[in-house]
């Protein structure tokens, strides 16, 4: 069951987000009905691919598959206050 939450918590990030999925689409640069059908947990035969999901992340900054993952395997996601100062300052918002 581990690998069905973890996608859909990647498909909640996408679909759910702040930005459209179009947009995270497009700055991910993978067509929407791809992503759509890599996100569906029901889907056997797409799987969404470790690199896509870090392109997701960093561009819907939506950490909770990262706390997903971390909780289950037994350990606490923290932000790094120093890498988040420095995006502040920098003007440096994740963008892809």
């Amino acid at each position: 069951m581990f690998e069905k939450n973890l996608t859909k918590k990647m498909q909640d990030a996408v679909l759910d987000g702040r930005i459209a999925a179009k947009d995270v689409c497009r700055r991910i640069n993978k067509p929407y009905s791809t992503l759509l059908r890599e996100l569906n947990p029901f889907d056997t035969h797409a799987k969404l691919g470790a690199e896509t999901m870090f392109d997701i992340i960093k561009v819907t900054q939506n950490v909770a598959a990262l706390e997903f993952m971390a909780r289950e395997l037994g350990y606490t996601l923290q932000p790094n206050p120093e890498q988040r100062k420095a995006e502040k300052t920098d003007g440096a918002a994740i963008m892809m």
